[in-house]
């Protein structure tokens, strides 16, 4: 059953329009984003999907296909940070902000469905966010653009859920454009739409799915965030961005501690490797940033120390089976990786991926192609 005819079982009548918004995944820069830095997601094909009508009072009623329960019944006006843990939480952030902002927003029924793997660092919280922020935007006649309803949809998440995410996720999911990657500068927020288009370099970009769940509401990604606002501090600059990375040296050798100094060394080399992935894009070179991707995924390892045995294991694989690069991606401690392969080779590449991890022990890991695809967008 689709969205629209749930909603109308749900509901009682049909809906006012079905939007969808996509999930992401991060080709490279990762932990950058809260530090100002670089990132450069794309947009994958899987969406999450709402049929929403407007109505007369301060009701929010939020239903969702994938997870067995009753509707969930809000009133907007007694919404309180911090209060629910429940995927609830990521619509009823999105209202709630939209409020603190100012934004005249009345009451709404949704009805909710996603493609976009939980647990897999795809975003999935990012896409239900952003398509409620669109659904909200367009019948309530808003007016907001895209990074405005990113930083809304961010602002949710931060504020009234509770995980301390950066910017991109959101901007990913509201503003990317199909056949590209997005580079996004976090400092002021602009954006540039990079031609990707590997299907016509004979590539495919595989997304593998390690079925390990992370959660990063643990504490994990906000004690690294915490370390790498200590750098910035140590080394007098406010975010880590403004360490020029041929000024990497002698900043490391300002820092005492070894675990700052090890985050300090991720971030502003990872930006670097942004920029020279968007150089080799522009060049034409696409091959050329598979090193780059498992350089990252090195980084990610040993000095961000975010990766998991399964994720080295995709990695070191898939390379030996001769795909061209490839590394973990997302928030880490599991979820997904991807990896840059001939088109000739995805077969062969999957094929030992998934042989390494029956041997280990491990779930079958989930692949798929990450085709650069569509940002949010109203279907009807």
């Amino acid at each position: 059953m689709g969205v629209r005819e749930g909603f109308e079982e749900l509901y009682g009548t049909a809906p006012e329009g079905v939007w969808a918004a996509p999930g992401r995944v991060n080709l490279i820069g990762e932990y950058t984003d809260f530090n100002e830095g670089f990132v450069m997601p794309l947009a994958l094909p899987h969406t999450a999907v709402a049929a929403v009508s407007r109505r007369a009072d301060r009701v929010l009623r939020l239903h969702s296909a994938d997870i067995e329960g009753p509707v969930v019944e809000l009133d907007i006006d007694a919404l309180v940070p911090l209060s629910d843990t429940g995927w609830a939480a990521y619509p009823a952030g999105v209202v709630w902000a939209l409020g603190q902002a100012g934004h005249a927003v009345g009451g709404a029924d949704l009805h909710l469905a996603s493609t976009v793997p939980t647990g897999a660092g795809l975003s999935s919280s990012a896409a239900l966010e952003v398509v409620t922020a669109l659904a909200l935007n367009d019948l309530y006649e808003l007016g907001l653009t895209g990074p405005e309803l990113a930083r809304l949809a961010q602002r949710a998440e931060n504020d009234f859920v509770g995980v301390p995410c950066g910017i991109m996720d959101q901007t990913a999911s509201a503003c990317c454009t199909e056949g590209h990657a997005l580079h996004l500068d976090c400092r002021d927020l602009s954006i540039r739409q990079v031609p990707f288009d590997l299907a016509a370099q004979g590539l495919e970009l595989l997304v593998v799915d390690s079925r390990v769940k992370h959660a990063l509401g643990d504490g994990a990604y906000a004690e690294r965030r915490e370390g790498c606002e200590e750098g910035a501090r140590q080394l007098g600059v406010s975010h880590l961005r403004d360490v020029p990375y041929t000024g990497l040296d002698a900043a490391l050798a300002r820092l005492s501690d070894e675990r700052v100094r090890r985050y300090v060394r991720h971030v502003v080399s990872d930006d670097h490797r942004v920029e020279q992935v968007i150089a080799l894009l522009d060049a034409g070179d696409v091959r050329a940033i598979g090193p780059v991707l498992t350089e990252g995924h090195v980084s990610l390892r040993d000095d961000l120390r975010i990766s998991c045995p399964e994720l080295d294991l995709v990695v070191a694989t898939a390379n030996a089976a001769g795909a061209l690069g490839a590394r973990m991606t997302g928030g880490g401690f599991g979820g997904s990786a991807v990896v840059l392969v001939e088109s000739a080779d995805v077969d062969t590449v999957t094929k030992a991926v998934a042989e390494a991890f029956a041997a280990a022990g491990y779930t079958a890991p989930r692949v798929f192609p990450a085709v650069p695809s569509a940002g949010a967008r109203r279907l009807v």
